[in-house]
Parts: C-alpha cells; sequence; structure tokens
C-alpha cells in the first residue's frame, strides 16, 4: 500500500493545478484578443515604416545579439505600452506590456 501513497500525491497535484492552468490559458487567450484588436507594428515591417506610421520611440534599447550569422542583431524600440522587437531591421514581434508579464523593465536583461 506505501508504494501507491507517491501515485496518489502525484494525482492529487495535477489535479488541484489544473484550474490554475486553466485560468492561465484563458488569460492568455484575453491578451491575444486583446493585441489583435489594437493598431501594433505588424511582423515584417521596417524600422522606417514603425517609425513612420507609429512616431519616434520613448526609447530605443541596446542591440542585442549579432555575434555570429545565426544570432542575428535584435533591436527593441519602447512605446508607450508596448515593446518592438526587430531581427535586423525589420518587426519580429510587438509585446504589450502588463501588469502580470514580465516584459516591464527590458533594459534590466536579468
Amino acid at each position: 500500500m506505501s508504494m501507491f501513497k507517491p501515485v496518489f500525491a502525484a494525482l492529487a497535484l495535477a489535479f488541484a493545478l489544473t484550474p490554475a492552468a486553466r485560468a492561465g490559458d484563458n488569460l492568455l487567450v484575453q491578451r491575444v484578443q486583446q493585441e489583435q484588436g489594437m493598431n501594433l507594428p505588424a511582423k515584417g515591417m521596417s524600422m522606417a515604416e514603425v517609425e513612420r506610421r507609429f512616431g519616434a520611440p520613448t526609447s530605443k534599447l541596446d542591440a542585442r545579439g549579432g555575434g555570429k550569422p545565426k544570432q542575428p542583431v535584435i533591436n527593441r524600440w519602447m512605446y508607450p505600452g508596448y515593446i518592438v522587437y526587430f531581427e535586423r531591421s525589420r518587426v519580429i514581434h510587438t509585446v504589450l506590456n502588463t501588469p502580470a508579464g514580465n516584459n516591464t523593465n527590458p533594459s534590466n536583461p536579468l
């Protein structure tokens, strides 16, 4: 009987964490829907297009990477409410700054 205790404990833990995982999924879906409804820089836009359409960024953070061909330069521009990530000179992603997110201080690389 004692060999079943760890199995039961693991199952109990898995069932206990399931509602939390579902809540996280709901938050992710809500965030994606929010981003889709916003006017944000789109993947593939050039730096010049972003600056022309959205204005000058509040801050241009130091570039990262670029040491090797498979590690291209990544530039990050901060705008109020979001950060635009560029690979070389093209948008690869736009990330919203959210209270629950970990991108509220992108100038600190961890």
